[in-house]
């Protein structure tokens, strides 16, 4: 698949009194690697940019703070999140670097995976070494919270000439349990079979009123609070007429 010639839905407040409906991956092509979809200042006196990378699956989903001349600073999320972890930090971080914070496959605003296609860990590397290609880095800093940080410790030992820094938050370059390591048959089996399992279901992504999927994010991740919570689901859902539904992909809410 090409680039999709359509834009990105808007970031919708959680007060979610309107939105934007349709479906999220409609058919098209464009020849363009990487699009600006828009750019607005922000309340920093930065410029935030929202930028579409063509991959060959469809695209990925970024934002960008700072000037493009600035040094570049690759931000990776952690797992089920989205670039909207870094809202916050970002305006407390130095002025004089370019930060771009991408939507892993499956999260936020990115496309999914094709249909028999899996989340793969080395496959997260994979899609940082794409997105430099996209942007045309040869050289860059990594920012990384939690799952994002592992998948950025390892792009840095494959890519060592590439970083320039490596900043970890909340992780740490590598995580190999030893339970991990007694049942790595049994959890690469869970994974493949749940990803088929899914696949074969079919089953419409869930509809529910903002209020209710606000709940049922901040249950199942105690350490979140209400307005971080708020901040993810702007870019982690799409409204419709009778409520929200997730953006993600289901695959990659399998159990560890």
């Amino acid at each position: 698949m090409g680039e999709a010639t359509w834009a990105l839905p808007s970031a919708h407040p959680l007060t979610w009194d309107r939105g934007v409906g349709g479906a999220r991956r409609p058919p098209g092509g464009s020849k363009s690697c990487v699009r600006s979809l828009w750019s607005r200042p922000s309340h920093t006196g930065g410029l935030i940019s929202e930028l579409k990378l063509a991959m060959p699956w469809g695209h990925i989903a970024a934002k960008a703070w700072g000037s493009h001349k600035s040094p570049p600073v690759l931000c990776l999320h952690g797992w089920l999140d989205n670039a909207n972890s870094f809202d916050r930090l970002i305006p407390l971080l130095p002025k004089d670097f370019y930060y771009v914070a991408m939507d892993f496959g499956g999260h936020g605003l990115s496309s999914h995976y094709s249909p028999g296609f899996p989340y793969d860990h080395q496959n997260f590397v994979s899609e940082v070494r794409r997105v430099a290609a996209a942007l045309k880095w040869n050289r860059f800093s990594l920012l990384g919270h939690s799952f994002g940080g592992t998948v950025g410790g390892m792009f840095s030992c494959i890519f060592p000439e590439m970083v320039d820094k490596l900043v970890l938050l909340e992780s740490s370059p590598f995580i190999l349990e030893t339970n991990e390591l007694e049942n790595m048959l049994t959890y690469k089996r869970k994974a493949i079979e749940h990803m088929l399992q899914v696949e074969a279901s079919k089953k419409p992504s869930q509809v529910v009123s903002p209020e209710e999927m606000l709940q049922g994010f901040l249950k199942n991740n105690s350490h979140v609070g209400e307005e971080c919570g708020k901040l993810l689901l702007q870019r982690g859902t799409t409204q419709v007429a009778t409520g929200l539904f997730l953006n993600r992909d289901r695959r990659i809410t399998r159990e560890s």
